[in-house]
């Protein structure tokens, strides 16, 4: 797995109210908390994010990591934007953005935080820049978790599917979510991050791809 392979997921073609997509998405909070996604991008916009910084999170779904951090005390609600293509969530705060549509298309919000959870890995490297040329001047930081791309993670994904009873969605999407993952600094290189950019990456051994970006002050 040298190089990113990016397929499309059932999860993607399945209708929203397609019981096998319904589980699927209810067992990616299985997922998250292995891997413990949710924890560590709170953890680090807790500690590189300053009070008052907008935050937006790319790819929200249902809007639950958005919400977390709102409920931690993060952010207040009218500090908190996302975008997606599903329309906004029913609890999704009065006082939050939200924005329907593609972030290649779309103009992406004024904020100085841009979060990510398993989403970016679905974009080629060609659509990654794009959505990189669009992220506001204003922003300081951006917090991705994402599939880490190693074959071991491949083998470890097939024995959480079959010891937790995972679906055929959630199976099949889990293995091409790695092989279209990352190693290294790939994603600051797609997403075409300058030298202005602090990078840090690290390989989570439950599978996470943990990319941070934090740049230097305007000058």
């Amino acid at each position: 797995m040298r190089r990113r392979d990016i397929q499309p997921e059932l999860l993607d073609l399945l209708p929203q109210n397609d019981p096998r997509a319904i589980r699927a998405r209810e067992e990616m909070c299985i997922v998250n908390g292995i891997m413990g996604n949710h924890r560590w991008i709170e953890r680090m916009v807790r500690r590189h994010g300053q009070k008052g910084w907008k935050i937006t999170e790319l790819g929200a779904g249902d809007g639950a990591l958005s919400l977390r951090l709102l409920n931690s005390g993060l952010c207040r609600e009218e500090e908190m934007q996302a975008v997606d293509l599903v329309s906004r969530p029913l609890n999704w705060p009065v006082a939050a953005g939200w924005f329907t549509g593609d972030v290649i298309a779309a103009a992406l919000p004024h904020s100085e935080v841009v979060i990510a959870n398993l989403f970016l890995h679905h974009f080629t490297n060609h659509e990654l820049h794009s959505i990189g040329s669009k992220i506001s001047p204003a922003t300081r930081l951006i917090v991705a978790a994402e599939p880490a791309r190693l074959w071991i993670h491949r083998f470890l994904g097939r024995l959480l599917c079959e010891v937790a009873e995972l679906n055929d969605v959630q199976n099949h999407d889990m293995q091409l979510s790695i092989r279209a993952g990352f190693r290294g600094k790939e994603l600051g290189r797609a997403l075409g991050l300058g030298d202005e950019w602090q990078m840090h990456v690290q390989m989570h051994p439950l599978g996470a791809y943990r990319f941070m970006a934090e740049r230097g002050q305007q000058v």
